[in-house]
């Protein structure tokens, strides 16, 4: 019997490095747990970023601020392998280990635009598609630290040759280099962070000198 509900139900995976996590994770979290009819949906920060250049910030923080963004939606589960997984984390692997802890699932991987666009970068890439639904929201052509905010341009996934599911939600043009960009600047840490993050997140960074340049 606990096999045949298995079956039935549909989970979703949201990666990422949440440094920090800001108001357009909590969107795409929200339009997938309600488009997808999710049964839950596993937040998880990334561990050792294999494809980033820079050094992330300590997981314990990531994970707080992430259990501070995500904690009060419904459905969310704060998933903490990737951080405790020795070595580079690689989402093929993670989503081996869901499917035998759901047998039977549907399982959903939420992406941002950018990454769908960058998705044949990935290690062991097939073997996602494999075992998982690509559920995909748009993004604006900007996401950089100075892109505007009011920003209405998508980025053209007209080329994508991949099968995807569409997200449908107002694009959100924050990221978190510009949530850390912001942050740096001296002028703007008395500034309205809680435009970019959830409010308590914006305490969590400004308590603990988060993303802050120190001479």
């Amino acid at each position: 019997m606990p096999t045949v509900c298995a079956q039935r139900l549909r989970v979703g995976i949201f990666g990422g490095a949440f440094d920090p996590p800001h108001w357009a994770h909590l969107a795409l979290a929200e339009a997938a747990l309600n488009q997808l009819k999710l049964d839950v949906l596993h937040i998880l920060p990334t561990g050792q970023a294999w494809h980033k250049s820079r050094v992330l910030t300590p997981a314990e923080h990531r994970l707080a601020m992430c259990g501070l963004a995500f904690g009060d939606l419904p459905r969310t589960r704060l998933d903490v392998r990737e951080i405790q997984r020795q070595g580079p984390s690689y989402t093929a692997d993670t989503l081996c280990e869901l499917a035998g802890e759901y047998p039977g699932a549907k399982l959903f991987l939420v992406l941002g635009a950018d990454q769908l666009l960058a998705f044949k970068s990935w290690v062991r890439w097939p073997e996602v598609l494999e075992q998982a639904t690509l559920a995909v929201a748009n993004r604006a052509t900007n996401v950089g630290a100075d892109g505007a905010l009011d920003q209405v341009q998508e980025m053209d996934l007209s080329s994508v040759d991949l099968p995807f599911e569409r997200l449908h939600m107002p694009l959100k043009n924050i990221s978190a280099t510009a949530v850390r960009a912001h942050v740096e600047r001296p002028i703007s840490r008395n500034g309205a962070l809680d435009v970019l993050v959830p409010e308590a997140v914006a305490g969590y960074i400004s308590h603990n000198y988060l993303y802050q340049k120190h001479s």
